[in-house]
């Protein structure tokens, strides 16, 4: 199957009325519908905890949208839940690859979480030093970012380009790149922005009816996620 990027830039635009499932709300979340039941489970990796997985990738266009909405979840996750990001390389036309193999390297020196946004930003904002379209053309760049770009990019964060390379080379990130898209493959993703629960349940921004109501349908599914941990 050819895998392709969702570019639901309308959902962005939908309003709260499509969908409102909320503790309390008569509206009815639907298996099969607006969420899918994974065909085979992925054990999350802490026992006892609620995974929570953005599967993105960081040169993805609606990903940069959806990502105030993405940070809205993980601040709003209770104390036994917590979000986790699976970057895609499906798409190596836009990049995907390479900005895949560069977050496990800045997640592998510890600076993911301070670039994250700022790496979107460095994407996508007009004149982003990463970017990878041409602003007056919207046109893809040629050449596109490669790895040893992104290092440099990186050294404002205090990591060596050198050192950054390095790891982006190196056989451990090497390692998690395949464990990617071993679990992208599984959880059957084929666009970006995508969320799955506790490796069960996948859902994006068509299904949901938006990017608001994507928040709300994880919600609900971390609280049905609880509820069945406590049995």
């Amino acid at each position: 199957m050819i895998r392709r990027v969702i570019l639901l830039l309308s959902a962005l635009a939908l309003s709260g009325a499509a969908l409102a499932q909320t503790p309390g709300s008569t509206t009815q979340w639907v298996e099969g519908k607006n969420y899918f039941r994974i065909d085979t489970p992925q054990p999350p990796p802490v026992p006892g905890k609620i995974e929570v997985t953005e599967v993105f990738s960081y040169a993805c266009p609606v990903c940069w949208r959806f990502l105030p909405y993405a940070n809205r979840i993980k601040a709003s996750l209770p104390a036994d839940a917590y979000m986790d990001y699976l970057p895609v390389s499906f798409n190596p036309v836009e990049d995907f690859p390479v900005f895949q193999r560069a977050f496990y390297a800045a997640q592998a020196l510890g600076v993911e979480d301070k670039t994250h946004d700022a790496m979107f930003k460095a994407i996508h904002s007009p004149g982003g030093e990463l970017a990878t379209y041409d602003a007056a053309t919207n046109r893809l760049k040629n050449p596109l970012p490669n790895i040893n770009d992104i290092a440099k990019w990186y050294a404002q964060y205090g990591v060596k380009p050198a050192d950054f390379v390095a790891t982006a080379n190196s056989f451990a990130v090497n390692t998690k790149m395949k464990r990617a898209d071993a679990l992208v493959q599984a959880y059957g993703v084929d666009g970006t922005p995508t969320m799955v629960v506790n490796g069960k349940w996948r859902y994006d921004m068509g299904s949901a009816g938006g990017p608001e109501q994507v928040v709300e349908l994880t919600k609900y599914l971390v609280a049905r996620e609880a509820a069945a941990l406590k049995k």
